[in-house]
This record gives C-alpha cells, sequence and structure tokens, in this order.
C-alpha cells in the first residue's frame, strides 16, 4: 500500500494548530467551552487511533519533525481516552528504541497516563494547578530524584520547568 504522507502530515499540524487555537476553552468557566474542547480532543484522539492503528507511530522520519510533534500533542491531549494514550506511549517507546524518537515525549506522556489512571508521576512534569501564583505539580514517585530522571530523558530541571507556570 502507498501511503500519502504528505496529506498526513498536513491533517497532523493542522489538528495541532486547532487544538493550540482552542487550548483555552480546557479551563474555561463556561461549561460549554469545555464541552468544546473535550469534543476536539475526542475527535483528534480518535482520528490518531486511526492514525497509529494504519502507520504505527508517526515519526518524524515517516511525516516530518513538525507533524511528528503535533501527534505526539494530540496524544498527550487525548485525556479522556486512556487507551489512545497507552498505544501512543507504547509506539513511541519502540520507536524511541529503535532511535526513531527522541525519550522526552514518552516520557511527558507517560506522566501524563499515570495521572489520568489516578497514579503518581515519574518526571514532574504535569502541572496540578496555580495556587498563589506558583505551580503545583501532581505527585511524582520519586520527588528526590525527578532532576536525575529527567536528565536522562532530555528534559531540563524541575524547577526551570515550573517557572514557565508562574505567575507570582
Amino acid at each position: 500500500m502507498v501511503y500519502d504522507v504528505a496529506a498526513l502530515a498536513v491533517e497532523l499540524t493542522e489538528m495541532a494548530a486547532a487544538d493550540h487555537r482552542s487550548a483555552a476553552r480546557a479551563n474555561s468557566d463556561d461549561p460549554a467551552e469545555r464541552l468544546a474542547w473535550r469534543r476536539l480532543t475526542a475527535r483528534h484522539g480518535d482520528r490518531l487511533g486511526e492514525i497509529m492503528a494504519e502507520y504505527g507511530w508517526p515519526t518524524a522520519e515517516l511525516v516530518g519533525e513538525e507533524a511528528a510533534r503535533a501527534a505526539w500533542l494530540i496524544a498527550q491531549h487525548a485525556d479522556r481516552q486512556l487507551d489512545i494514550q497507552r498505544r501512543a506511549l507504547q509506539l513511541l517507546r519502540e520507536a524511541v528504541s529503535v532511535g526513531r524518537a527522541r525519550p522526552r515525549e514518552p516520557a511527558f506522556l507517560r506522566d501524563r497516563t499515570l495521572v489520568n489512571e489516578g497514579r503518581k508521576q515519574i518526571y514532574g512534569t504535569q502541572i496540578a494547578g496555580v495556587e498563589d501564583g506558583l505551580p503545583v505539580p501532581w505527585p511524582c514517585e520519586e520527588p528526590e530524584r525527578v532532576d536525575e530522571l529527567r536528565a536522562e530523558v532530555g528534559i531540563e530541571p524541575f524547577d526551570e520547568y515550573v517557572a514557565r507556570f508562574s505567575t507570582a
């Protein structure tokens, strides 16, 4: 079968662009806005599931760097579709093991999946919210090792990361 990977790359980047344009809806005070966000991310998650079934993980080698990153973002935001997140995580890990993806993306997705399962995260990438202008991360398995674990997968130190979320 011949794949139209150029069209797939465009589709993935367009989905990520729509995601970015709508991201503010996720935390809106308006229930209709939050529902619109959930519908968008569910639609994108469904499509990513179809893409993964047909192509496997859409690596940079297959669709280009921008579209591969778009696929990762779509997986990250498929919060109500743990099956999609788990499949994406599995495929991303396989891609890392053969040198077709960087370990940073599956680290973020692993934390996101763990948090969505109600478990403690590993790398400290998921922020629960902001209190008094300071970011509050979801609990971590080994908080004393977070920076060491982050460094192993190419993520900046925790304090640098959370400083971006600070409003104080």
